[in-house]
C-alpha cells in the first residue's frame, strides 16, 4: 500500500480517537478538496505531542525527537527528499507537497505549530517569563487560525486586523488554565516566573490568595479578547468558518463559566459539557451569528494579542 493511502487511513482515525469535535469539524465544515490534509495536519501533530509528552522519553531524546521534525519540516520546503520518514513523518512530507500557495496559510500554521512543539520540548521541569508565554500564545493563535482561514472557505473574505487572532489567544488562555493543575505533574508550568517571584509564592499553590488573582486576571482577559474575538468572526464571510470559530469559542467559554463559579480555584479536572442545558446555550449565542453580515461595523478596537498557551 502506498504511503499516501496509508496516511489517508490512520489520519482521521488518530484525529477521531483524540478529538471527536475536531474530527467532526473537518468531515461536516472543512472545504471538500481539503479535508485529507485537515485530517493529516491535526493527526501529526497529535502525534508529536504525545511524543513529548511521553512519561519514558527524556529531556535529550525529547529534544532530539523535535529538531528532527524541525529539520523535516524546512527540508520538505526546501524541496529535499526526506530519507527514514515514519508513517507520521510521512504525513507532513505529504502536507508539505501539498501546498502549492505562497506564504499560504498552511505553511503559517506548519512553522507555528512546530515552534510551539519546540518551546514545549525545553519549557518541561523550568518556570517560563511572561515573555516566552507572549511568544506561545502568538505563534498558537496565528497557526490555529490561519488553518481555520486555509480549510474552511479559502478563498471567502475575512478581514486582516489585530483581531483576527483573539478568539484563539482567548482559547489558548483558557487552556491553559483548565490544564493548570494536570501540567503541573507533568512538569509544565502555566503561570509567569514573574507573577510567582512577585508574589513569593511556588507554581504549586493554586490554592493561595495570589495565585488566584493572576488567575481572575486571566479569565477577564480572556473575556474580552472572546467578545473581540466575536466581533471578528461575525464580519467572517464563509458561514462553515463563522460556525466553526463560534463553536470553539463557545466550548472554552464554558470552561471560564467553571472557573468563576469555584471563585477562581483551579479544578483537576474540567469535564466536557454535553448536558442539554449547555449545547442549548452554546447554540443560541452561534446560530444568531452565522446571519450577521460580514460588512456590521466593529464597536470595539482591536485588542493587542498579549498572552497565550497550547498544551
Amino acid at each position: 500500500m502506498k504511503a499516501t493511502n496509508l496516511s489517508l487511513e490512520i489520519a482521521p482515525s488518530i484525529t477521531k480517537v483524540a478529538s471527536k469535535q475536531t474530527y467532526y469539524t473537518i468531515l461536516f465544515l472543512v472545504d471538500r478538496g481539503r479535508v485529507a490534509d485537515a485530517y493529516r495536519t491535526y493527526a501529526y501533530f497529535r502525534w508529536v505531542d504525545d511524543a513529548l509528552d511521553a512519561e519514558s522519553g527524556s529531556s535529550a531524546e525529547r529534544s532530539v525527537f523535535v529538531r528532527r521534525q524541525m529539520s523535516l519540516l524546512e527540508n520538505c520546503y526546501r524541496g529535499e527528499s526526506a530519507r527514514d520518514a515514519t508513517i507520521e513523518e510521512k504525513m507532513l512530507i505529504e502536507l508539505v507537497q501539498s501546498d502549492t500557495e505562497k506564504n499560504s496559510g498552511l505553511q503559517t500554521y506548519l512553522r507555528n505549530m512546530m515552534a510551539v512543539m519546540a518551546f514545549d520540548a525545553k519549557r518541561r521541569g523550568r518556570m517560563i517569563s511572561q515573555s516566552e508565554l507572549n511568544d506561545y500564545s502568538r505563534w498558537l493563535a496565528s497557526a490555529v487560525t490561519e488553518a481555520m482561514h486555509y480549510f474552511i472557505g479559502h478563498c471567502c473574505y475575512s478581514p486582516q486586523n489585530e483581531a483576527r487572532y483573539l478568539a484563539v489567544t482567548a482559547a489558548h488562555i483558557t487552556h491553559m488554565l483548565r490544564d493548570t493543575v494536570d501540567d503541573i505533574q507533568a512538569g509544565y508550568f502555566n503561570i509567569p516566573r514573574e507573577v510567582l517571584d512577585a508574589n513569593h509564592i511556588s507554581p504549586q499553590d493554586v490554592g493561595s490568595e495570589a495565585y488566584r488573582a493572576w488567575v481572575r486576571s486571566r479569565v477577564q482577559l480572556a473575556r474580552t479578547y472572546f467578545k473581540a474575538g466575536r466581533e471578528y468572526l461575525n464580519q467572517v464571510e464563509n458561514p462553515r468558518c463563522r460556525l466553526a470559530g463560534l463553536a470553539y469559542t463557545a466550548r472554552f467559554e464554558c470552561v471560564l463559566d467553571s472557573i468563576e463559579q469555584d471563585g477562581y480555584l483551579l479544578r483537576a479536572a474540567y469535564p466536557e459539557r454535553k448536558e442539554l442545558s449547555a449545547i442549548v446555550r452554546a447554540s443560541g449565542s452561534i446560530l444568531p451569528s452565522l446571519f450577521i453580515h460580514r460588512g456590521t461595523q466593529s464597536l470595539l478596537e482591536p485588542v493587542p494579542v498579549h498572552q497565550r498557551s497550547s498544551r
